[in-house]
Order: structure tokens, then C-alpha cells, then sequence
């Protein structure tokens, strides 16, 4: 049932409402949990907030007092999922002026990043590992991460029809529900949606692994009464394994997507045609989430443009 708000309702629990008028169901399940991490939050920080008193000085200590313990991104989200719905109370009457115009975001240091990708030969000594002389396992899963750079998500939706082997083609279409009840869901963006090639070496090995399985089912997801639940801690643990056997850096199976992607950007391969592959919604994206490897790469194209200005004699 929705309430009727005035001035001196609480603010956090018009937030409430809020989300679930205009979030639930508009939005994937992922999205909306962060929602209601930021409700959670507000609830600990402000719990006695009244709309009337929702001013640039009480919302601005809202967003300080999240940063004490928050880096600056995670602070940033944190506003933005705030702000739509401060904007409605604005409109509504509820609170007097827009109390987030000029808002300053703080944050902690961010931490020191972790290795997140493998270099070439690291890779390469990682697969050549993979146990991949029996059937269906998540060695098979690691291998083709490492080839495509899908997300965790939608490589376990993958289906043999999703292969066209005699193009060398890889249609990205749909993810798996891992987090919830299973299920097909749609992709992350209209830019996930994708076709990738892939190498003749990978359709050989796919060819002959999905010959005999059923066309519409999911390759990796055992189907049994119902769907076998699937966690991408199941996967990274046994990467895990494999990285301290080898000696190798530790990474995640999104590690691998990085992975997929650093090689590409060392190899010469566009940003673009690298956003495209990935699924990025934008090439901007790419680049924020590359800076580093493109900063370097630019470092070596300075040398390149000097050889080549000083041959023009």
C-alpha cells in the first residue's frame, strides 16, 4: 500500500517507498540490491531524518559521513542512487530546494590494487594445465573466459547453438540467473548483446565437446530435477588452485576478462574493436577500466612517432 508523504516524514522511509515504485521490477535484481544497500545505510546514518530538514547542509553530512568509510567511487554510486529520489521529493513539495546541487564527493584512499590480469606466457601456462581430456567441466569454463572475455554471467548461459562453428562465431544473447533461482536473463546492456570470433583452435575443441549435448540447454549447468545451483566461488576457487600450483599471480574469472583484454590492447587491437568484444556499453568505459595498460601502451607509441618524425629527411 503507498503512503502519502508530508514535510515531516522520515526521509529514509519515502527513499523506501521510492525504490519500490520506481526500481523494483524496472531493474536487474544486481542493480536493486544496491538500492537497498544504500537504504540500508541511510536507515544506520540518518535514521531520524525528516523530509523538511533534507537541506545541501544535512545532505552533504549524509554523503560525508558515507565516505568515512567508503572510497570515492563507492561514494559517487552511493549519490547517484540517492539523488533521483531526492529530485522527486523536490518536485513533490517535500523538501524546499534541490539539496544535492554542488554537492562535494569525498572517499578514501583507494586501497593498492591487486594483479588483475595474467601476462601472455602466464596464460599460456595456465591453459596448458586445464584438464581438458575428459567431458563437460570448469576447466572447459576457464578456457573459453580466457579465449572470449565474457562475463562470468554469460558463459554459463552459453548453449551449443549459440556456436557457429563454420564462421567461427560466438553469439552472446542472453546471461545465467546464478545469483537468484537460475534461469535466462537478459544481458547487462543492448551492448552485450554481441557476436565474438573465435579462434579455429577453440572451434575444434568446442565442436567435438558439444556435439552430443542438447542444442537449447546450457553447457555448463547440469540439469537434473531443476538446474543445478552455480557460484562463481565454485570457479574462482578451483583458478585459485591453479594459480598457486603454477606460481602464478591469483586471479578471479572476471581476472580473466582483464586478461582477455590486456592482451588485446598489447597486441595493437583498437579500443573499439576491444569495448565491442567486451560488451562495453562505451568505449569509455574500456578506457577507464584499461587507463593503466593504454598509458603505457602511449609511452611506446611516443618512441614509434619519434623514429617515424625523424625519417621524414
Amino acid at each position: 500500500m503507498l503512503s502519502e508523504f508530508t514535510q515531516h516524514d522520515l526521509f529514509v522511509e519515502y527513499y523506501e517507498q521510492w525504490i519500490r515504485v520506481y526500481k523494483e521490477g524496472a531493474i536487474r535484481d544486481v542493480t536493486l540490491s544496491k538500492y537497498y544497500s544504500t537504504l540500508s545505510w541511510v536507515r544506520t546514518l540518518m535514521p531520524h531524518l525528516q523530509l523538511k530538514d533534507v537541506t545541501r547542509i544535512t545532505y552533504q553530512q549524509l554523503i560525508n559521513d558515507y565516505a568515512k568509510m567508503h572510497e570515492r567511487q563507492t561514494v559517487m554510486d552511493f549519490h547517484h542512487q540517492l539523488k533521483g529520489a531526492v529530485l522527486d521529493a523536490v518536485d513533490e513539495g517535500l523538501i524546499v530546494r534541490d539539496p544535492t546541487r554542488k554537492v562535494i564527493i569525498k572517499g578514501k584512499t583507494p586501497a593498492e590494487k591487486k594483479i588483475k590480469y595474467l601476462n601472455q606466457f602466464e596464460l599460456h601456462t595456465l591453459l596448458k594445465n586445464l584438464l581438458l581430456d575428459k567431458g563437460v567441466n570448469w576447466d572447459w569454463f576457464i578456457l573459453l573466459v580466457a579465449k572470449t572475455g565474457m562475463r562470468f554471467s554469460e558463459a554459463l548461459a552459453l548453449t551449443p547453438k549459440d556456436f557457429d562453428f563454420a564462421h567461427q562465431v560466438l553469439s552472446i544473447n542472453k546471461t545465467w540467473n546464478y545469483k537468484g533461482n537460475g534461469g535466462y536473463m537478459p544481458t547487462k546492456n543492448k551492448s552485450s548483446v554481441r557476436k565474438i570470433q573465435i579462434d579455429w583452435q577453440t572451434v575444434m575443441q568446442f565442436s567435438a565437446l558439444t556435439k552430443d549435448l542438447p542444442e537449447d540447454e546450457p553447457i555448463f549447468i547440469k540439469k537434473e530435477d531443476t538446474y543445478t545451483p552455480v557460484y562463481n566461488s565454485t570457479v574462482n576457487g578451483l583458478l585459485e588452485r591453479y594459480c598457486k600450483k603454477l606460481n602464478l599471480p591469483v586471479i578471479s574469472i572476471h581476472g580473466l576478462r582483464h586478461t582477455h583484454a590486456s592482451l588485446l590492447l598489447f597486441a595493437g587491437v583498437s579500443i573499439a574493436s576491444v569495448a565491442r568484444r567486451l560488451g562495453h556499453a562505451s568505449m569509455t568505459t574500456t578506457q577507464k577500466t584499461y587507463l593503466h595498460i593504454i598509458q603505457e601502451l602511449e609511452s611506446s607509441d611516443v618512441d614509434i612517432i619519434m623514429r617515424s618524425m625523424s625519417n621524414l629527411t
